[in-house]
This record gives C-alpha cells, structure tokens and sequence, in this order.
C-alpha cells in the first residue's frame, strides 16, 4: 500500500502567509521561506504554495518568494495563483517548482492545462479546486474562482473529470464550507471526486485534529492532505499528525530526513 501524503499549504498574501475562514478575515500568519524549511525540517511531504491575490489582481505568482522558498526545501512543492500562460508555468518551474497549481485559469481558458501537460508531463500539472455546495448544481458542489470571489456555472464532479482528461495529473480539491473552520474535511465531496477520476485526489480545507485527517484518507478515500491552520497556529506538529495516521494503521513517511 502506498503511503499517504501531508501537505502544509502556504497561503501568501503581500509576501506574508496568511490564513482566513471560507477566505474571509485573514490573518498574517509569517514569513513562507522560515515556515516553509520549518515544515520541510520536521517531515512534511509536500508543500503547496498559492499567490492567492495573484489572479484577482491579474498578474503572475511573485517568482522571487517562490526562489527563496525553493532554495530551503528539498521536498516536492507545488505553485499556483495567476497562473495563465505556458511561459508562466516554465518561469514558475525555473523557479524551483516542481508543480504548476492552475485553478481560475484553468476554468476560464481549459486548454492551458493540455499546453501544460504536453510540454512539462501531466506530473507537473495540479488541477486547483474550490468547490462550494449548492443543490442546484447535479453533484451538489459549484466551481468557484478568483479565490472564493466569483461562483461559475461549471460543476465540480464535471470540472473534475474534464481537467484529467484534459491532462490534470493531480487534483487539490478544497471546500470552501469546511475552509478554515477546523471542523473537519467535507469526506463526500472528497469522495466523490476521488472515485470519479483516476489521478490522485488531495483533501483540502477543514482539517483541525488527526482524527480529521484519518477520515478523509478512510471515508473520503483522500491520497493525501492538506492542513494549513491547525499546523500554523501551533495546535499540532506534523511528526504528531503522522504519529497519529500511523497508529490507525495508516501509511505515512515516518523516518525523516
């Protein structure tokens, strides 16, 4: 059985990290290249870094936070926000990144993510996802954009399965609901979309104990996690979230570097 993954996601706003509920009221959090090697020293798999205002403010991910982050990890990270053309992607992987995080982008211009997958591989290309619920939409789930701003008409189970068949090797599926609350991961949704598509599925938004994480890798059927506040405000460690996983007989990297 494969090992499942934890991701810190670094939300960066104005060069500081920053976290909100259902992205509103956000908080400066710090500086993303001290807790970027913070997280990387104590054994995080992966992290995902987001320029959440980059594409509300229609410009490009600032490059040189993602260099310095790069310089202190040696870890796969990911980066998404204002993501729009393939010299975009390229500057981005230049850069350090081993991912591209298209979302706004994707849903407004979808051929980005086959020109992404055709000249990078479909590893590098993540299919970012805020998905809202609304019982009009036929899964119960609508697309959302432009950081939680602007709802499309676009379903999030059909979103899904066109980004990978578009070439998405990668899904970070966020529930705009659960975001913040610390309440817990939306495991149906969660779900849904991991047993609709054949590429991994990442849990976001909600998480706030262990105990949040084990049900979205058992109920949600999740390949991996994402966790943002509860590590950020110090109310876990990730060695005691894998500890955790661990002895519920879940998978995890446990011997760190």
């Amino acid at each position: 059985m494969y090992q499942k993954r934890i991701i810190v996601c670094l939300d960066v706003r104005d060069g500081q990290v920053t976290k909100g509920i259902r992205f509103k009221g956000n908080v400066d959090i710090g500086d993303p290249v001290e807790l970027a090697r913070r997280y990387y020293e104590t054994g995080v798999d992966e992290l995902v870094f987001y320029d959440i205002t980059a594409s509300a403010e229609g410009r490009g991910v600032m490059l040189s936070v993602v260099e310095a982050v790069a310089e202190q990890i040696f870890i796969p990270f990911s980066v998404g926000g204002g993501i729009s053309t393939v010299q975009q992607m390229r500057d981005v992987l230049l850069a350090g990144a081993e991912k591209i995080s298209l979302n706004s982008q994707a849903v407004r211009n979808p051929e980005i993510i086959a020109d992404g997958a055709a000249r990078f591989g479909r590893q590098c290309i993540v299919l970012g996802m805020d998905a809202l619920a609304d019982p009009v939409m036929p899964s119960g789930y609508r697309v959302v954009i432009n950081g939680g701003r602007t709802p499309t008409d676009r379903d999030a189970l059909a979103w899904a399965i066109e980004a990978v068949e578009r070439g998405a090797g990668e899904i970070v599926l966020n529930s705009i609901d659960a975001d913040g609350t610390r309440d817990g991961y939306e495991c149906r949704l969660t779900r849904m979309i991991s047993e609709a598509v054949s590429v991994p599925v990442v849990a976001s938004g909600g998480a706030g104990t262990p105990d949040h994480l084990e049900q979205v890798f058992q109920e949600g059927r999740a390949d991996a996690a994402l966790v943002a506040s509860m590590v950020h405000y110090g109310d876990y460690t990730v060695p005691q979230i894998k500890d955790h996983l661990s002895r519920c007989g879940i998978p995890v990297r446990l011997q760190y570097r």
